[in-house]
């Protein structure tokens, strides 16, 4: 299948409408296959996937390599997205800090060009805010990279409104992530509009609640010992019969439909504008085929409805987050 275009901000910035994830080919969701995830990559740019997302953070650094790697005899295929801004501890890789200082940024891209062997990053995001700079001392180096030729669009992940005011006024930006799917509506309410008056495109990751909206995973067994889920807020399990009700739900509607629950919950995303470019992430190219199918899901407003009132905004039990300080608010 061919899938279709949409724009991401005023820039001129065009992706598939859908994209690919790659955190989990290194790192987070259990055992990792690098031979897969290339080959999973490979099978995403055979389908019309063109958008591939990636970080610094991931592995950390393993994951750009993995990319790379995967992409080096097709780079005029690929609209590659990376990210800034989380550190991690190299004694304690558990441990979080952040830095947007302007210094940062441009050790960071530097760094980011090598790991993943190209000559600039198509979109560029600051992956979390970091409080202790003004966002416009970093979205100011950030436009340097795009002056210099480093990047060429520019983005923001997990910002507040407010926050994304204050970055666009220094530097058109494209596109900004944050958690969206029917077990995560926050966004409706405040930075889904903010996107649209400010003509910025919106990229939902963990479109599938991490998984979860897939229907896969009943308890804590189903994960594997080193899965980071294990330790999330919506997976314990004061949380999990509260969310195990909300997916039951949209089974049911799937199974009338004749999709599965995931591919349902990645049609609802794909359904929410023109504007909106999900990201849904998988290690291994079956599931990949299966995610790309939900772009052909038609969704009448019945459905909708249906889909609207079986997961309403602020159903989903738990915080995104064991700590949320990391989310600009």
């Amino acid at each position: 299948m061919s899938l279709k275009q949409r724009r991401l901000g005023t820039q001129g910035l065009t992706v598939s409408a859908e994209g690919l994830g790659c955190m989990g080919m290194s790192e987070f969701y259990g055992t990792t296959d690098e031979a897969e995830g290339i080959a999973t990559i490979h099978r995403a740019l055979e389908l019309g996937v063109t958008l591939l997302d990636t970080a610094d953070v991931y592995g950390p650094h393993t994951n750009e390599q993995l990319v790379g790697r995967a992409i080096a005899d097709r780079r005029d295929q690929v609209v590659l997205a990376t990210k800034f801004g989380i550190v991690r501890d190299p004694a304690d890789p558990a441990r979080r800090g952040m830095d947007g200082s302007p210094e940062y940024v441009r050790r960071s891209i530097d760094a980011s060009l090598r790991r993943l062997g190209v000559e600039h990053v198509d979109l560029y995001y600051q992956h979390r805010v970091d409080p202790r700079t003004p966002i416009e001392e970093t979205v100011g180096a950030m436009a340097e990279l795009v002056a210099a030729g480093k990047v060429r669009y520019l983005g923001l992940s997990e910002a507040s409104p407010a926050t994304i005011r204050r970055a666009h006024a220094v530097h058109p930006i494209s596109a900004v992530q944050t958690e969206y799917s029917l077990w995560s509506r926050d966004p409706e309410a405040e930075i889904l509009p903010a996107l649209r008056e400010l003509g910025i495109g919106f990229v939902p990751y963990s479109p599938l609640g991490r998984g979860f909206l897939t229907g896969t995973i009943r308890s804590l067994a189903d994960l594997e010992d080193g899965d980071v889920r294990r330790h999330n807020p919506r997976f314990a399990a004061d949380a999990l019969a509260a969310n195990l009700a909300l997916v039951e739900r949209v089974r049911e509607i799937a199974e009338e439909k004749g999709v599965t629950p995931g591919q349902l919950a990645l049609a609802w995303v794909l359904a929410q504008g023109e504007d909106v470019v999900p990201i849904p992430g998988t290690k291994r190219r079956s599931y990949l085929e299966q995610n790309v199918a939900a772009a052909a899901i038609p969704l009448s407003s019945e459905e909708l409805a249906r889909l609207d009132a079986a997961a309403p905004v602020g159903a989903a039990a738990g915080d995104r987050y064991p700590d949320m300080s990391f989310v600009d608010g």
